[in-house]
């Protein structure tokens, strides 16, 4: 697992920014710094692609450059998960894009809670790194099940997991339930989930606040 903010950088900024209660008024600013971290993180992950040297030619000679074998195909869980993509689509212009749609269902406490997953497409799979993006990682389950469903008649080569924040608790769920290979990026891993599954001391709900309160 790789966690960005185990290191100090530019990152610390626009994490402190997404927490401040203050600044959350401002939802152009919370998109941004969604972007930026998934920018980062998708810098990060570029890191683990297989390279190929190609020529390139230059208006005075040829050189060889280390270039993708192959793009990605990038997986947001809607609504949240878009401006966190937004990031990623900058770094891998050339990637192919799925999208899911997924929200808890009404429940009482976090024994209860279930993900109803309302929309899928995505271009095959079959062979591809899929890196599927969710600001939040709370309880895991919904991005058990979206994978699950994702991969239920083709296999990627690997999954990569991207989150802004993630709770210890989704993190162990993920390790214990995701029989798929899989990468698990974070930008933070914070304390623990309240009893309504809602990350402690998160920023609150990423889609609300990025898009404005749903019904």
């Amino acid at each position: 697992m790789f966690v960005l903010n185990e290191h100090v950088s530019i990152a610390n900024q626009y994490l402190a920014e997404l927490r401040d209660v203050a600044q959350q008024q401002d939802r152009l600013r919370f998109r941004l710094n969604l972007e930026r971290l998934g920018e980062l993180l998708a810098y990060e992950i570029s890191k683990t692609f297989t390279y190929t040297p190609r020529a390139v030619k230059t208006p005075l000679a040829e050189c060889q450059v280390q270039l993708p074998e192959q793009h990605p195909i990038l997986v947001p869980i809607l609504r949240a998960g878009l401006p966190f993509y937004q990031g990623f689509g900058r770094i891998f212009d050339r990637a192919d894009t799925g999208f899911i749609g997924a929200y808890r269902a009404p429940y009482t406490s976090a024994e209860d809670l279930s993900i109803a997953l309302t929309y899928q497409t995505t271009p095959s799979i079959s062979g591809r790194t899929l890196i599927v993006i969710d600001p939040m990682l709370a309880s895991g389950k919904s991005m058990v099940q979206a994978l699950e469903t994702l991969c239920e008649q083709e296999q990627p080569a690997h999954i990569h997991i991207a989150a802004v924040i993630a709770a210890p608790e989704g993190v162990a769920y993920l390790k214990e339930n995701l029989a798929l290979p899989y990468s698990l990026w974070v930008a933070a891993i914070d304390d623990r989930l309240n009893e309504h599954a809602y990350i402690v001391p998160g920023l609150g709900d990423a889609g609300d606040l990025s898009y404005g309160e749903k019904l």
